[in-house]
């Protein structure tokens, strides 16, 4: 006699939604908050070159530097997030391939 194949649960406790997402969007976790930290982090370097051109343009700020370093942190912020963003496709991809 063959025995039906039993549901796979999901992993680490973590329950499933009927969310597109999946299992990861209802708790949330380490993962996504990386990922929430790293958009943070863009957004917070943009809105400081932001104000610091602003400045620029007023006369208001006295050393200059500060803005070409926030321009800096503000790019590399930027690469950050997409490289991240690389590897996450990466790695979903290659869990695509996965025969079960």
């Amino acid at each position: 006699m063959i025995s039906p194949i039993e549901q796979i649960g999901a992993l680490g406790g973590v329950q499933q939604t009927g969310a597109v997402g999946g299992a990861a969007a209802a708790e949330g976790g380490m993962f996504e908050s990386v990922f929430r930290s790293a958009i943070e982090n863009v957004k917070d370097t943009d809105a400081e070159v932001v104000e610091l051109e602003y400045m620029m343009a007023t006369g208001q700020l006295d050393n200059p530097a500060l803005l070409t370093i926030a321009q800096t942190k503000s790019t590399i912020a930027v690469e950050m997030l997409v490289q991240m963003r690389n590897k996450a496709l990466d790695a979903y991809s290659e869990l695509n391939r996965i025969s079960l």
